[in-house]
């Protein structure tokens, strides 16, 4: 890694304090931008989806429990995956613990993938999770949120993903999913976000933000080359 200019600590303060105030610019811009997302426009859902947990099938509705909001993380871990997929779980190592707080602003949030929900709790177990983790398997709720394709849509290349027409890598895809219930237990979807939306999620990459070698990815074959599931790193 290149070595930086080395200053007194009177420069760096100096230097520190200019970029402080860019820092300071792009949180104002992120709170506007958080505010125009909660303006965005809703729809309602009217499809019926089931989904399966230990305690049996379960609504959309129902995931919310008793509260208002529910986010969702689309998990990549499709059915006739042997595990689910290594950057998903680097984004999931993130989830353990935040529930009670989002409970406590009237959010619940929980984990979908398409996998059986015998996979999800044998690969919950191996990874030490405790999030809720329902499975979709059987009804149309990843594709109609656009995280899963058909074989159709992948030999085309017609895959609708974060809200254009292309191709992608795999059958699943990564995403978050936001909806409402209203007291008259009407659903609606008020937000979803794909692909780099998703950084924001994900607390070990802004750590990384802050170190001098930052992500270092630039010469890796592909983003996130060096990731390996918690369980799987030598050393």
């Amino acid at each position: 890694m290149q070595t930086r200019k080395l200053v007194s600590r009177d420069e760096w303060l100096e230097a520190r304090r200019i970029f402080l105030q860019e820092e300071k610019d792009f949180t104002r811009l992120r709170d506007q931008l958080s505010q125009k997302r909660r303006q965005l426009p809703w729809v309602k859902v009217d499809a019926e989806y089931l989904f399966e947990d230990l305690n049996g099938k379960l609504s959309l509705a129902d995931l919310f429990e008793d509260k208002s909001q529910l986010i969702i993380y689309h998990f990549m871990y499709g059915p006739d995956w042997e595990e689910g997929c290594p950057s998903c779980s680097f984004w999931a190592d993130n989830f353990n613990g935040i529930d009670i707080h989002l409970r406590h602003r009237d959010a619940n949030m929980v984990v979908v993938s398409r996998a059986s929900l015998t996979q999800l709790q044998a690969y919950r177990k191996r990874m030490g999770w405790d999030f809720k983790w329902v499975s979709s398997l059987g009804n149309d709720f990843n594709s109609d949120y656009h995280v899963s394709f058909s074989a159709e849509e992948m030999d085309k290349a017609e895959m609708f993903y974060n809200f254009n027409f292309g191709s992608f890598p795999a059958d699943e895809a990564p995403g978050i999913s936001v909806f409402y219930r209203s007291p008259e237990a009407e659903v609606f979807h008020t937000y979803s976000c794909y692909a780099r939306g998703l950084d924001m999620l994900n607390g070990a990459y802004h750590y990384l933000d802050l170190l001098p070698k930052g992500r270092d990815e630039d010469d890796l074959d592909f983003t996130m080359a060096w990731l390996r599931r918690h369980d799987a790193y030598e050393g």
